[in-house]
């Protein structure tokens, strides 16, 4: 992966300066830390720091077609580079470099926007054409990787991360504070968007033209299709797991291609459990594989992983992680992340990139994806009882069957419990809510906006965060099998926005890695959004299709396993006894004042009783509630006060740096372009 920068001129506007666009990239130094590059003219100015995964030599960017009218800055990789390159080479194209990149020039260049949906990849594109005076701003179908523009004056500034916005010096770090509110009940802010006040997000599947008048032309170049297909609906469930494993095989194959070694994430799962599998049957090779392992037994999977590593014959490296590492990690995942949590999840995951950066691996294959192609979390088998639940609202029998899912939510008898059913009767009638699945989830963690400040409670619309999703349903949806729907509502409130962000690539690219994901696939995914639900779930077992071929090629425990979510210690690892400077620091009464979005007496009430129980909180809703304030506040304190020295140290850094000028036209209004090698800092 790489990270990207620019900034676009209005037609009466003066183009960026040279240091604007340092100052920019200066900031995403951690995602390409094997050099930089810029393009300059009368109205763009294109940045691009490089993580060199495919092409090593000379593949510096920006990189342009024969005629130089046509200039790409890009994050990201595509798979299906060496086929589409030998189809435009048959059509007459010439290449300078051996990479992916220069693939996208030739393919806009052959076929116009139509060459998005010909890219398998992962990636974030800013593209622009000198003879049309026409900027594209392109996100892969999921969002796997992220795109960030605002507006300014008559100036359009984009990057890969918003802090190389606020780098640049024309957008200030504003919070939006019914953005703030989103990411408390939602998880995240809405897929459009980030918790910057006019700071936007290119959303997944879109390409962003802009014209010369900085107007903005949104295209939705790809849209899912759960429509069960006729040819499918008699598969057995061996013919769907051959079929699974056919398109995960060539998924897999792709994302092997690099010109550095590849390794793999095994958590001890299920889904990173078979593309491990399946990787191994591609690279006989020495191959690496990582794990996470917790101090603590309630989060730990260290036998199931170290079982998969033995049986496929990897070498193995893992990290123990506990209190005293999450409470390390976490300032740093908020300041990567550039958005609060309610989750320490993704700290783990900051630390486990950074062993596979030690181990001297660039590469990693992740099994994220599975469990929403392919139905694995007990959402949807939530949703599956309440729809059978509604059938028959008076049923005593059937509210019982919400007793087998949600295994780590409750215990103790708690889920025979009046309580408990009431948690989930309410709205059970409501069944053609296109977020029926959803709204229990986000109606528990809205409990932790009473933590907020009036101000921002007072600008919560959980109505402006489903609009936004439900921009990207299809039409057709509603012929959709239920499972299906709750499906994609996951993938696009969820999975793209939170998962594939926080726990994705903000905590990989913090340590200039770049995490590959097979389930991702478009040939894996147009398959499993077909398969017939039956394949994917029968009664409330999950995941069958998936479940029968690993039995082909994993120990019958890992195959057989319950879903196990990933989680990681909360309050336990931050309140209490062992609590960390940081957390009395950042929230005290002044604190709390300075940066004007808690609400002081509530956060400090329950902070005091997290510390009186060391921790243990009753629910998980209040622990989300207070991770999320502490991450809140450490946010504000980055861009608040901590943002200016980042930028001077990271500027600092870049100046070092011997650059090498190939071009530079740049005082009579022609172009530059210029590369360095620098080894730059984490910002």
């Amino acid at each position: 992966m790489c990270g990207v920068a620019g900034v676009l001129a209005g037609s009466n506007a003066q183009p960026a300066d040279l240091d604007e666009l340092k100052r920019m990239i200066a900031m995403l130094g951690h995602r390409g830390p094997d050099g930089y590059g810029f393009y300059r003219d009368e109205r763009i100015g294109l940045a691009h720091a490089r993580l060199s995964i495919v092409g090593l030599a000379g593949g510096f960017q920006p990189i342009h077609n024969e005629e130089r009218t046509l200039w790409i800055s890009f994050n990201g990789e595509i798979f299906n580079h060496v086929e589409l390159r030998r189809d435009l080479e048959a059509r007459g194209h010439r290449f300078y470099t051996q990479t992916d990149t220069e693939v996208i020039v030739h393919a806009f260049e052959e076929y116009g926007p139509a060459c998005w949906s010909k890219l398998n990849g992962q990636f974030a594109i800013a593209l622009w054409d000198n003879r049309r005076r026409e900027l594209w701003l392109v996100r892969d179908r999921l969002g796997i990787l992220p795109l960030f523009y605002a507006r300014r004056g008559d100036h359009l500034v984009f990057a890969s991360e918003a802090k190389a916005l606020f780098g640049g010096g024309r957008v200030q770090p504003e919070f939006d504070p019914a953005r703030l509110a989103q990411v408390f009940s939602h998880w995240s802010a809405a897929p459009h968007g980030s918790v910057f006040a006019r700071v936007d997000s290119v959303p997944a599947g879109t390409a962003i033209r802009v014209d010369s008048t900085l107007a903005l032309h949104v295209d939705r170049y790809w849209q899912p299709d759960f429509t069960a297909d006729p040819a499918l609906a008699r598969l057995s469930l061996d013919e769907a797991a051959d079929r699974l494993e056919e398109k995960l095989t060539d998924a897999i194959r792709l994302r092997l291609r690099a010109d550095v070694p590849v390794g793999v994430y095994i958590s001890g799962g299920l889904d990173s459990s078979v593309i491990a599998a399946l990787a191994r049957k591609l690279d006989t090779t020495h191959m690496h594989s990582f794990g996470v392992r917790f101090t603590d037994a309630g989060f730990d999977e260290t036998p199931q992983q170290r079982l998969v590593a033995g049986h496929l014959g990897t070498e193995h490296h893992d990290i123990l992680c506990g209190p005293a590492d999450i409470q390390a990690a976490l300032p740093d995942v908020v300041r990567h992340g550039e958005a609060p949590l309610v989750r320490t999840a993704p700290a783990p995951l900051f630390l486990l990139s950074r062993l596979v950066r030690e181990r001297g691996i660039r590469v990693v294959l992740s099994g994220e994806g599975a469990d929403e192609w392919l139905a694995g979390y007990d959402i949807f088998k939530e949703d599956k009882v309440r729809r059978f639940w509604a059938r028959q609202p008076g049923s005593k029998a059937r509210p019982k069957l919400l007793g087998r899912i949600h295994p780590f939510a409750a215990v103790n008898g708690q889920k025979d419990s009046p309580l408990w059913q009431a948690f989930f009767k309410r709205g059970m009638m409501e069944t053609d809510d296109p977020f029926y699945a959803h709204r229990t989830r986000w109606r528990n963690t809205a409990w932790s906006q009473r933590l907020l400040s009036a101000d921002v409670q007072a600008a919560a619309d959980d109505a402006a965060f489903e609009a936004r999703v439900a921009d990207v349903l299809p039409a057709g949806w509603r012929g959709w099998s239920p499972l299906a729907r709750s499906q994609w509502a996951e993938i696009s409130s969820f999975m793209t926005p939170y998962l594939l962000s926080a726990q994705g690539d903000r905590v990989a690219m913090a340590n200039s890695i770049e995490v590959r994901y097979p389930f991702l696939d478009p040939a894996v995914d147009d398959l499993c959004a077909a398969l017939p639900d039956r394949v994917k779930m029968l009664g409330l077992r999950d995941k069958l299709a998936l479940r029968r071929l690993a039995a082909r090629h994993l120990p019958a425990e890992i195959g057989q396993r319950p879903k196990r979510p990933y989680r990681a210690p909360m309050t336990s690892a931050l309140f209490g006894a062992g609590a960390p400077d940081y957390v009395h620091d950042l929230l005290s009464p002044e604190a709390l004042a300075r940066y004007g979005v808690a609400d002081a007496a509530a956060v400090t009430a329950l902070a005091d009783k997290a510390h009186r129980q060391d921790g243990r909180m009753s629910g998980e809703r209040e622990e989300m509630a207070l991770v999320g304030m502490l991450t809140l506040q450490m946010l504000a304190r980055y861009v608040h006060d901590e943002l200016p020295q980042t930028l001077r140290r990271q500027c600092e850094a870049l100046e070092r740096a011997d650059i090498h000028v190939l071009e530079d036209h740049a005082a009579d209004g022609g172009m530059a372009t210029v590369t360095t090698t620098l080894q730059p800092s984490a910002a």
